[in-house]
């Protein structure tokens, strides 16, 4: 990092954390007891801080890592500066842990960019710093900064352990994946992801390999013909299939193999991947959660999805290959038929975005999510193609992580989406400074118009006298 950028970054992000601090301070003011979530996780935390460990809520359905976390860092505080009686492990107390995730965040998504696009010589430091400055906002990631939930230290941990892989230090990496697993089971995928980065790696220079032996230089591992895939397919299937091989891969890869393992004993002995409140947390077969993730990533990504290129290149692709998109749209068609979900929560919270999403758009009619498919077509073409710079390995990995983190969830809920949109865009070229520019000032009228509702515009319902408010 030159002295410059490191000024700059240094500047970015403490002017970010300052007005972080500023807007923590006006969302306790306006909501100073626990909200939501909270309910659960606030008070499962103020038990782990006055010693009672073998206390737990059966409605909290994810693992004690935020709150062994939060007592390991509010207790020691609390001794180094004298804090006693109700100030210590309070709300506001175990809600700035989640502020300090965020600043950690934004450091991690500017590491990951300069790591990820190293070799790139045409990006600036300022294109470099912008990027960890929009994605460190990222509405529904930035909203949770300043409630007591588990997901800033669920991206920070998985963060961290992305960067420690791509950097070799894969023992280190497969730790802080148990840390992130720890915060939220579903973590675990990305354990995977990260192994999957060094077995890609290890493919992709097996296949040029391969390609030099047949001197066939006209194929390639980033083409996306349909005979071309499956001719890598009959490849990788070869090459996994060899013992010698799978040692090699194994070697390089053991400490996630370990953390893996480690993960299904837990899955057998606890019965299921879910503690506590199971009832409401279901696995299943919901295939439209992966158009849900692309409708919700164009949305999120229009500077690099939505473009009148892209528009034209769709179209001339939907023009050359007829066939094969007609299938992608029969199976599309199909996969909505037969297992589209509505979870309850979904129909009965009006407090979620995901709420008025739904009823405002596919409650209109019986026909509008079938009408969509196109939408999709073009959403999931448009996604493959910003990753096309990724090797075909690297590709097929984070697919099948992405089904394996979202298909399973029958609840639509926007906070499953963080982490594979944020894998995603860690990983797409840069835009130009004005597509960028356009990105991060979206983001920012998106946080403002949230927070606005948040904290302004408040309801209650009937048979309660609780103040609601709306969020993600």
């Amino acid at each position: 990092m030159e002295r410059a950028e490191a000024y700059g970054f240094s500047g970015a992000m403490s002017g970010a954390f300052l007005l972080s601090c500023l807007l923590f301070a006006a969302v306790s003011r306006r909501q100073r007891g626990p909200y939501m979530d909270e309910v659960f996780h606030v008070p499962q935390a103020q038990a782990y801080c006055q010693g009672r460990f073998l206390q737990w809520d059966p409605m909290i359905t994810t693992l004690p890592g935020l709150y062994l976390l939060s007592v390991g860092v509010v207790k020691p505080a609390a001794w180094l500066l004298g804090w006693t009686g109700s100030v210590v492990c309070s709300v506001g107390m175990l809600r700035f842990i989640n502020l300090l995730f965020s600043a950690g965040n934004f450091y991690l998504l500017y590491l990951l960019l300069f790591k990820i696009h190293q070799k790139n010589k045409a990006v600036s430091g300022f294109q470099r710093i912008l990027s960890a400055l929009t994605l460190a906002v990222f509405p529904t990631l930035y909203f949770f900064t300043f409630l007591y939930y588990t997901d800033p230290g669920s991206v920070f941990f998985t963060l961290f352990s992305y960067l420690m892989c791509l950097y070799g230090n894969h023992k280190t990496s497969a730790l802080l994946g148990f840390c992130g697993f720890m915060f939220r089971q579903t973590n675990i995928v990305w354990t995977v992801f990260c192994a999957g980065n060094v077995v890609a790696e290890k493919l992709n220079e097996a296949w040029k390999i391969e390609l030099q032996k047949k001197k066939d230089e006209k194929i390639s591992s980033r083409k996306g013909s349909f005979s071309d895939l499956i001719r890598i397919l009959q490849f990788l299937v070869e090459y996994l299939l060899s013992p010698k091989k799978l040692v090699t891969l194994s070697a390089l890869t053991w400490p996630y193999i370990i953390l893996v393992s480690l993960f299904f004993g837990f899955v057998f002995i606890n019965g299921g991947i879910v503690v506590g409140d199971r009832s409401s947390h279901e696995a299943c077969l919901h295939f439209p959660q992966l158009f849900y993730f692309l409708s919700f990533t164009v949305f999120f990504s229009f500077p690099h999805l939505l473009t009148p290129t892209k528009i034209r290149k769709f179209l001339l692709s939907l023009r050359k290959h007829p066939v094969q998109y007609s299938l992608v749209t029969v199976i599309s068609l199909f996969l909505i038929w037969k297992f589209t979900y509505v979870h309850k929560y979904l129909l009965a919270d009006n407090r979620h975005y995901t709420f008025y999403v739904w009823r405002k758009v596919f409650q209109r009619h019986e026909l509008v999510k079938y009408l969509l498919v196109p939408f999709y077509v073009f959403a999931g073409w448009s996604f493959a193609d910003t990753l096309k710079s990724k090797s075909i390995f690297w590709i097929l990995m984070y697919f099948v992580c992405l089904l394996a983190v979202t298909v399973p969830q029958k609840l639509l809920e926007f906070r499953y989406f963080i982490l594979p949109f944020l894998i995603y865009r860690l990983n797409v070229p840069f835009l130009s400074l004005y597509r960028q520019l356009l990105e991060l000032t979206f983001y920012i009228l998106v946080n403002a118009v949230t927070f606005y509702l948040f904290l302004n515009r408040t309801f209650q319902w009937e048979n309660s006298d609780e103040i609601q408010r709306f969020m993600w």
